[in-house]
C-alpha cells in the first residue's frame, strides 16, 4: 500500500448527487410543480439582497404554496443557520429554499439538515459547487473558516438555470473558474499516488480532469456570454462544470476528491483581514499556484499563467493587495495552512510553515519573472 493509500481513511461513503437536477433555461417555472410532487405546500425561501433583486424576474409565482422569506445577514455562521432553523419551526415549513449564491446554499443544507427537511437550490451564481454537495463550509462573523460539515442527507432539488447565471457579475464567475480548476490539482496530487484507486476514486479523478478540460476550453466565450447578458452553449458548459462536475468530484471520492494545498492555503488567507475582500474562488486559485510550488511543478505554473492573466485570477500576494506581506507573515499563513487538521497534509511529504512560506516566496519571485518576460515579448523586445 502507498503512502496515499495509508494516508486517508479507507471507508468512502459516496454522495454523488441531489436527489434531482435541472439545467436549463427556464428550469425556475417548474419549481411549484416539484413542490407538489413532493406534496410541500409551505416554504421557507432564505434569500440575500442582491441575489433577491437579480432572482425576481426569474422566479415563478408560487399560487398553492405557502411562502414565508429569511433575509440573510451576509455570511455563513451557526448563529445565521440558527435563525433560519428557529424561523422554519416556527413556522412549520416543509422545506427550504435558498435562492442565491455559496454563502446562501450552505445555509439552507445546514439548516435543512438539522430539521430533516428538503433542501432546494436556486443558483443565482455559479461560484462553488455549493449548490450540490451535501456539506456546509462555516466561517465566523469576521469571515474566518470554522469547519466543513458532511451531511447524510442529499439535496432534494437543484434548479440551474444558464439565463439566470448570466445576469451575475463576470467576477464571480471567474472566481468559480478559479475554484472549479482546483478541482483537478487537488484531487490529481492525492489520487496519483495510490497504487490501486477504488472505482469511486477513479470516477473523482475523471470528474476532475473534466473540470480541467472544460474550464480552459469554454471559460473565454462563457465570460462573453455574461457581457452580453443571454446564455450560451459555452456558459451552460461552464456553470454545469462549477456546480454539477466538480460536485461529482467529492461527492464520488470525497476525502480523496475534496482538497489538498489549494483550500488549505485559502483557509489560512481567510485569517487575514486585508484579504477578506478578495473571493473564495480567488483565494484557491492563488492556493493552486502555491501548491505547484510546493510540489515544485513549474512546468504546470507555467501552464496556467496565461490563463490566470487572461481571466484576471490572482497569481501573487501583490495581486490580492497583500504585497506588503513579509517572510514573517508568510509563516503566519503558512502555519495556519499546516494545521493538523489541514488538508494540505493529504499532499505527500512533510510540509509545514516553513515549506509554505518559501513555496510563496518562490512564486512572489517567479510571477514577477514571467511578467517582465510577457511584457517584452509582447513589446517585441525579444
Amino acid at each position: 500500500m502507498s503512502r496515499a493509500d495509508e494516508g486517508l481513511k479507507p471507508e468512502i461513503i459516496v454522495r454523488a448527487a441531489p436527489q434531482e437536477f435541472i439545467c436549463r433555461p427556464g428550469s425556475w417555472g417548474s419549481l411549484e410543480q416539484h413542490l407538489g410532487r413532493r406534496g410541500i405546500r409551505t416554504v421557507l425561501i432564505v434569500h440575500g439582497r442582491d441575489s433577491w433583486s437579480a432572482a425576481q424576474p426569474f422566479l415563478p409565482e408560487l399560487k398553492a404554496t405557502e411562502v414565508h422569506l429569511y433575509a440573510y445577514s451576509g455570511e455563513c455562521t451557526y448563529p445565521e443557520r440558527d435563525g433560519i432553523v428557529a424561523e422554519a419551526a416556527g413556522r412549520g415549513v416543509q422545506a427550504i429554499i435558498g435562492v442565491g449564491g455559496g454563502k446562501i446554499s450552505d445555509l439552507v443544507k445546514s439548516a435543512a439538515a438539522a430539521l430533516r427537511l428538503p433542501a432546494i437550490i436556486l443558483p443565482t451564481l455559479a461560484s462553488t459547487c455549493a449548490a450540490w454537495s451535501s456539506l456546509s463550509v462555516m466561517y465566523d462573523d469576521q469571515g474566518r473558516f470554522v469547519s466543513m460539515d458532511v451531511f447524510p442527507y442529499s439535496n432534494a432539488l437543484v434548479l440551474l438555470d444558464p439565463q439566470v447565471i448570466a445576469q451575475s457579475p463576470p467576477e464571480l464567475l471567474i472566481a468559480g473558474i478559479g475554484d472549479t480548476l482546483a478541482k483537478w490539482y487537488e484531487a490529481d496530487v492525492i489520487i496519483r499516488g495510490m497504487t490501486s484507486p477504488p472505482v469511486e476514486v477513479e470516477l473523482a479523478w475523471y470528474t476532475a480532469r473534466k473540470c480541467k478540460e472544460h474550464l480552459l476550453k469554454h471559460s473565454e466565450a462563457a465570460l462573453e456570454a455574461l457581457r452580453t447578458g443571454y446564455a450560451n452553449e459555452d456558459l451552460t458548459r461552464i456553470v454545469e462544470t462549477i456546480i454539477m462536475v466538480a460536485g461529482l468530484v467529492g461527492g464520488f471520492g470525497e476525502d480523496y476528491g475534496r482538497t489538498a494545498g489549494a483550500h488549505s492555503i485559502h483557509d489560512a488567507l481567510t485569517a487575514i483581514p486585508e484579504a477578506h475582500g478578495q473571493l473564495h474562488g480567488n483565494k484557491v486559485a492563488y492556493g493552486v499556484l502555491v501548491q505547484l510550488a510546493l510540489e515544485d511543478n513549474r512546468t504546470e505554473i507555467d501552464f496556467l499563467l496565461p490563463f490566470y492573466e487572461q481571466l484576471g485570477l490572482p497569481a501573487c500576494l501583490r495581486d490580492m493587495g497583500l504585497g506588503h506581506l513579509e517572510r514573517e507573515d508568510w509563516l503566519k499563513i503558512g502555519e495556519r495552512a499546516t494545521v493538523q487538521e489541514a488538508s494540505i497534509h493529504r499532499m505527500p511529504g512533510h510540509i509545514g510553515a516553513e515549506e509554505v512560506a518559501d513555496a510563496i516566496a518562490q512564486l512572489e519571485i517567479y510571477t514577477t519573472g514571467y511578467r517582465v518576460k510577457s511584457n517584452m515579448e509582447k513589446a517585441g523586445m525579444t
